[in-house]
């Protein structure tokens, strides 16, 4: 007997998802509405509404928390406030704002927010710029909002504060600009979202910025890790965000840039070693010395007092006549330490570890053959030991995350020295 024919096709019975033209007229015939849903265009009052929720909402991802009442607090935290505790009593404006509640702040408990209140609900209201005699004195007519078109063009950035201790950094912002210069560091796009570290440079709003400190980790609402930065400008001002806000402002600007840290080459070598490429090219030597003078300072403090120099030749060629240059003391050297430099330029190695050690430079008057007084600037008052772990965080390129800290003679990371800072 054969089958009956069905009345969907193959296609049809392969895919069940597919609606058939046989669907719709039975749809139809149910007095089910089959036209599809047109989209929904939001009034300007809808707009004002969304827009100013994101302002709370903005509030929240920057300090952790919801807006709370009190005279101690900003009058824009109180005023999210308010605005936050109008929103939830109305159900329109929760059923609005429900697809935008990212945080869940439209239902979430505040029993433990601190609560108290100087000002009545409607002195803060007209602070807002409600005009409490209209008929229509909800939200849409509050004059502080702005259009979300707005916030999208000016997406939020930390308030700027005075940097206190901005002469810690001042020098290094000089330095950087040097480097640009000279091209010892370069400028590159930053990538969107791309991972932000402590010590960090960047080019942000035309101005130089550097991530100082970083708070301690946090995962976000959104699964994203998440902390507090301090960042400092070269203008003088510093600002306390989150590294998410960092991030958007760097994506907002077009023309932000990464500055890229000091680069010496490939490859760095100690002498005793051979190159791991035949093809790189040795361009000099890094040698570390140590005086052998009669001086009483020098004598006492031998092992403590080096020279960090470089130099394209043979070291000892170099040294051959120390006893008669001021540059060695006006004595004989002796070599503690050699490392053979590889696609580096020697020069710009040199003045970073003199930089990096100036806090410690010897300063020290000696009276040369001539009878005129001498003043040596590239001997240290640094162990061998720290000098070897400063050439190792170089080669590593992390030599920026690290300060000679001259009371315990040895390198500590920035973040470790800013924690020990004290408090102004």
């Amino acid at each position: 007997m054969p089958r009956p024919k069905s009345s969907r096709s193959d296609s049809t019975r392969s895919n069940p998802n597919l609606t058939t033209d046989a669907d719709l007229e039975l749809l139809a015939e149910l007095g089910i509405d089959i036209t599809p849903d047109q989209p929904h265009e939001r009034s300007a009052q809808e707009e004002r509404i969304i827009a100013g929720f994101e302002d709370i909402e903005r509030f929240f991802e920057d300090h952790g928390r919801l807006p709370q009442h009190g005279a101690d607090r900003d009058i824009f935290e109180r005023l999210y406030a308010v605005r936050l505790d109008r929103l939830r009593e109305s159900p329109d404006y929760c059923a609005l704002l429900q697809p935008f509640d990212r945080h869940g702040l439209l239902t979430v408990d505040r029993d433990h927010q601190v609560t108290p209140k100087t000002l009545t609900d409607e002195e803060l209201l007209a602070e807002l710029g409600v005009d409490l005699q209209s008929p229509s004195n909800d939200l849409e007519r509050l004059v502080h909002v702005r259009s979300r078109q707005e916030i999208k063009a000016a997406e939020e950035v930390a308030q700027r504060t005075p940097c206190a201790d901005f002469a810690e950094f001042e020098s290094l912002f000089q330095q950087i600009q040097q480097d640009l210069v000279s091209g010892a560091r370069q400028t590159v796009k930053y990538r969107d979202n791309a991972e932000i570290n402590q010590g960090d440079l960047f080019i942000l709003d035309g101005q130089k910025a550097i991530v100082a400190e970083m708070g301690e980790l946090f995962i976000s609402d959104y699964g994203l890790p998440n902390c507090r930065l301090r960042v400092v400008y070269d203008n003088g001002t510093e600002s306390d965000l989150l590294l998410r806000s960092l991030q958007r402002a760097l994506n907002k600007d077009k023309t932000s840039r990464r500055i890229t840290k000091v680069d010496l080459g490939p490859l760095f070598s100690q002498s005793e070693q051979t190159l791991e490429n035949p093809a790189d090219q040795t361009t000099g030597y890094i040698y570390i010395l140590r005086s052998q003078s009669d001086h009483p300072f020098i004598a006492e403090h031998r092992s403590l007092i080096h020279k960090i120099g470089v130099t394209t030749g043979k070291v000892e060629k170099r040294i051959a006549h120390a006893k008669k240059d001021p540059t060695y003391l006006l004595a004989d050297v002796e070599v503690v330490g050699t490392f053979k430099l590889a696609n580096i330029h020697p020069q710009k190695l040199e003045a970073l570890l003199h930089k990096f050690f100036d806090n410690a430079r010897l300063d020290l008057e000696l009276i040369d053959r001539f009878g005129e007084p001498v003043k040596p600037r590239e001997w240290f008052f640094v162990p061998l030991e720290a000098i070897e772990t400063a050439i190792q965080k170089i080669q590593e390129g992390a030599i920026d995350q690290f300060q000679y800290d001259p009371k315990t003679a040895s390198l500590l990371p920035l973040d470790l020295l800013h924690q020990s800072r004290p408090s102004s």
